[in-house]
């Protein structure tokens, strides 16, 4: 299976002003040491509390903000240091689609517009051609023709967010980073618009990362999933591995809140103590030590090994 993207120990640290709390050189620790693949036709879904850094990973993937430390690979072309003149023409092959459908449109052009805009950089179509494509990609995402010339205030959030989604595949990208696509939307809405980015992988044979905190929405979409905490990623494995059958301690108690039909095996409500670690001084060792039920000596000592536990089932605790 081919690799579309791959990431070795990805790092994204940002500097933390100086101020009477903070007088020295300190960092926000927002990712810290990541490694995963994307494969070609693949949906990678990437969960885990707000903080954890996966939409600081998404954006370091598109270089829309600079790496601190690691490497990333797009089809096996190591981007991490490329000018933006050397990326622009792989701009097109990697898209993403904005979590708020409000705030990610140009209140001051069309529909037309803001869909066709890739063309402006990245295409060579005339107008003719431009207008056809944008028209089949807007029937695509159930949007109607009469919508062409209208303005961003004038669409609901699902329909914004149908516009943001036509939008990222007008250039038939082959990566598609889905930054929470819809904890802005109602729950109505929200089924709608997984089911037709699931359509559209499967008709434009695409690769998703898709970032959340819903694990049911990810369930639904993704064919593996990662976990992160605090800038890591503690889990890694097919969906179906890591739902019947997690192995972090947090990702156990993640899934024990998720709400389930009753006709399905009920887990032990599991309420982890304190909260999220700050960033900037992460707790050494096991970095969920703080707040595990599991916890042991040599979690707080020594940081433990993300491996392989077979059939591709990664994780990162002292318990294996």
């Amino acid at each position: 299976m081919e690799t579309v993207l791959k990431v070795e120990n990805l790092k994204k640290h940002f500097p933390v002003k100086k101020s009477f709390q903070f007088k020295g050189r300190d960092y926000v620790r927002a990712v810290d040491g990541v490694d995963f693949e994307i494969y070609q036709g693949e949906t990678l879904g990437l969960v885990g509390e707000s903080g954890s850094g996966k939409s600081t990973i998404g954006r370091c993937i598109l270089r829309l903000i600079d790496p601190s430390a690691g490497r990333i690979f797009f089809k096996a072309q190591n981007i991490t240091d490329l000018s933006r003149k050397a990326l622009r023409p792989l701009r097109k092959k990697m898209q993403i689609v904005f979590q708020d459908p409000y705030s990610s449109l140009n209140p001051r052009m069309t529909l037309g517009e803001i869909i066709g805009e890739g063309f402006g950089t990245n295409g060579k179509e005339d107008a003719t051609q431009k207008k056809e494509k944008v028209f089949d990609i807007m029937e695509k995402v159930g949007l109607r023709p009469e919508h062409y010339k209208r303005y961003p205030h004038e669409f609901s959030g699902g329909q914004r967010q149908r516009i943001g989604v036509a939008r990222a595949f007008i250039l038939n990208p082959e990566l598609v980073v889905a930054d929470e696509p819809v904890s802005a939307l109602d729950v109505s809405i929200q089924a709608q618009v997984v089911n037709l980015l699931h359509r559209l992988k499967t008709e434009f044979r695409i690769s998703y990362l898709f970032i959340s905190h819903d694990l049911s929405v990810v369930e639904h979409i993704s064919d593996r999933i990662a976990v992160m905490y605090l800038g890591k990623i503690v889990e890694l494995a097919h969906k179906d591995q890591l739902y019947d059958n997690p192995k972090h301690p947090y990702t156990i108690s993640l899934l024990s809140a998720v709400p389930v039909p009753q006709i399905r095996q009920k887990r032990r409500r599991i309420i982890l103590s304190g909260d999220i670690p700050s960033p900037i001084h992460p707790p050494g060792g096991c970095r969920f030590h703080t707040r595990c039920y599991k916890v042991m000596d040599i979690c707080r000592r020594d940081e433990p090994v993300f491996k392989d536990l077979g059939g591709g089932h990664f994780t990162a605790c002292h318990l294996y």
